[in-house]
């Protein structure tokens, strides 16, 4: 007898999928007793048992919890990078010239005291009069640009011709700056690079000529991008700075549907600090310019804050939920940006050690993509339109900017290291700043192995068992980046294609999060 009361054929229960299913639904013997009742009835008194798949339901709780947490996380690692590219930003303003001084100074003292050793000046010290000349003729090339002219151009377009231009300056930024950290550590290494290696290079005057140019260009597009905003902000009905803002919205369309993996992750997030860290300075230009125009006016200043506010919060909402459902889709822990933020506090800490082998605020523009020079050139170029004409040239007023700014930079300084230390030691890194730099005669190299690349000589981040043979990391430059993953430890992919069979046996190791720079994101292969 069947659930129902009635006999059933063996011969058609052969045929029934499952028993499961003969105990919930009426027999299909009797077909012909099926009501609409019984079926009603079935669904409404149907019952499922979650603690069944317990593992799938718990796995989907901690996916939730980990969006939760990725907020607080995240923005943890933009404060803490916010504060490493202003610091490398007000280096340019106060220590880059008093050590610009310095070297001149040593320079000037040689004849007098006679030289202690084979350089006349240190590399480091020879990087930082490059870096001052190149300020100081940028500087003069800029005076000869209309401010004024370049915005009534621009207001000049219709809105749509704008807001293609605008995307148009964000990619041509990202094309500027990852091209243009080469420039500037190929100029530092021909100037610095030993006289005894055979010479390989065009020479130290071409070099210096492309920074030249390369700065001067790089900060004429950021000060359009500054022009184009303010534009935007002084539109009667707002439409131009919407559009703008919705154009960052297109950004998670691009971002959350791709595979990321940590390594990608962290390349994203330093890329998101520096664009970040970039917009405020663009902001800030843009109020000083509108508070200029209205004499110093305060009131003028509440005017702009809730543009200010749209601009900022629209940014942050998108950089939350882009990592959100990155970090949701590809599986990965909220726990990783406290790794990325390791990470960065142990180049700020390696940097000031003895035997540092770059400028953190190299470093700094090789992790992030942002380098301060155009960007310092624009806002120096700023102040001396604006506010000097408004307070007047006086002596008081510069001694007390520059002051205010050396202290600035101090204090923060002192925080980000000491913060730096917390986190270096949490990390349990305290080892790997006293491992030296590889030595350059300890193996031949080639000229795309040298220079003043922080990721080949960084240490590994991770905890796994290190190799016994000591190997020179090649440029991140040159080689893809892998990413480690746990279910993928033994692939790796290689730039050359071309490599042959037996040569695949002595691939490079993959990289971790200290030997990734901002600029092998152009090679990275993302599905």
């Amino acid at each position: 007898m069947g659930e129902y009361g009635y006999e059933c054929e063996p011969e058609l229960h052969k045929t029934w999928t499952s028993k499961l299913i003969c105990h919930a639904l009426p027999c299909p013997c009797a077909v012909t007793d099926l009501s609409l009742v019984r079926f009603i009835t079935a669904e409404l008194t149907r019952g499922y048992f979650l603690e069944h798949n317990e593992a799938k339901y718990t796995e989907r709780r901690e996916r939730v919890y980990t969006c939760l947490r990725i907020p607080k996380e995240l923005e943890k690692l933009m404060t803490f990078g916010f504060f490493l590219c202003l610091d490398a930003f007000l280096y340019v303003f106060t220590l880059l010239p008093l050590r610009v001084l310095l070297a001149l100074l040593r320079l000037l003292t040689v004849p007098c005291c006679g030289l202690s050793g084979s350089r006349l000046l240190q590399p480091a010290q020879v990087c930082d009069v490059l870096k001052g000349f190149i300020m100081v003729l940028c500087y003069s090339m800029m005076s000869y640009v209309d401010y004024s002219m370049m915005y009534h151009l621009i207001r000049g377009q219709s809105v749509i011709k704008l807001y293609i231009i605008y995307n148009m300056l964000e990619v041509a930024d990202r094309l500027f700056s990852s091209f243009g950290q080469d420039i500037l550590d190929a100029l530092y290494w021909t100037a610095t690079e030993p006289k005894e290696k055979k010479r390989a290079h065009i020479g130290v005057i071409p070099h210096f000529l492309m920074a030249v140019l390369y700065v001067f260009l790089h900060a004429i597009l950021i000060m359009v991008q500054a022009t184009t905003l303010n534009v935007a902000f002084n539109s009667h009905n707002k439409s131009l700075l919407t559009i703008m803002m919705s154009n960052n919205f297109v950004e998670i369309k691009g971002s959350v549907f791709k595979k990321f993996e940590k390594n990608n992750l962290f390349q994203m997030s330093n890329s998101d600090i520096k664009e970040r860290f970039t917009n405020y300075i663009l902001l800030l230009i843009v109020c000083l310019r509108n508070m200029e125009q209205f004499s110093w006016n305060p009131d003028h200043l509440w005017v702009l804050f809730p543009d200010v506010v749209m601009v900022i919060a629209s940014e942050v909402a998108v950089d939350v939920v882009k990592h959100a459902f990155i970090t949701k889709f590809n599986d990965i822990s909220a726990d990783v940006y406290g790794e990325y933020r390791a990470s960065l506090a142990f180049d700020l800490v390696s940097s000031r050690q003895k035997n540092a082998y770059t400028d953190y605020s190299d470093s700094v523009s090789r992790r992030m993509g942002f380098i301060p020079l155009p960007l310092a050139l624009l806002k120096h170029r700023t102040l001396s339109v604006f506010l000097l004409p408004a307070f007047g040239f006086h002596l008081t007023f510069v001694c007390y900017f520059a002051n205010s700014m050396i202290t600035l930079k101090v204090l923060n300084s002192i925080v980000l290291l000491g913060t730096s230390c917390g986190f270096v030691k949490e990390a349990n890194m305290e080892e790997k700043l006293f491992d030296p730099p590889p030595s350059v005669a300890s193996k031949p190299m080639t000229a795309d192995r040298v220079g003043i690349s922080l990721a080949s000589v960084n240490p590994p981040l991770s905890k796994s068992a290190e190799s016994s043979t000591p190997t020179l990391p090649k440029s991140d430059s040159d080689t893809f980046l892998t990413t480690p993953d746990e279910d993928n430890d033994d692939k790796i992919i290689n730039a050359d294609t071309g490599l042959e069979e037996e040569g695949l046996k002595h691939r490079t190791p993959k990289k971790d999060l200290l030997e990734i720079d901002r600029f092998t994101i152009c090679g990275n292969r993302i599905d």
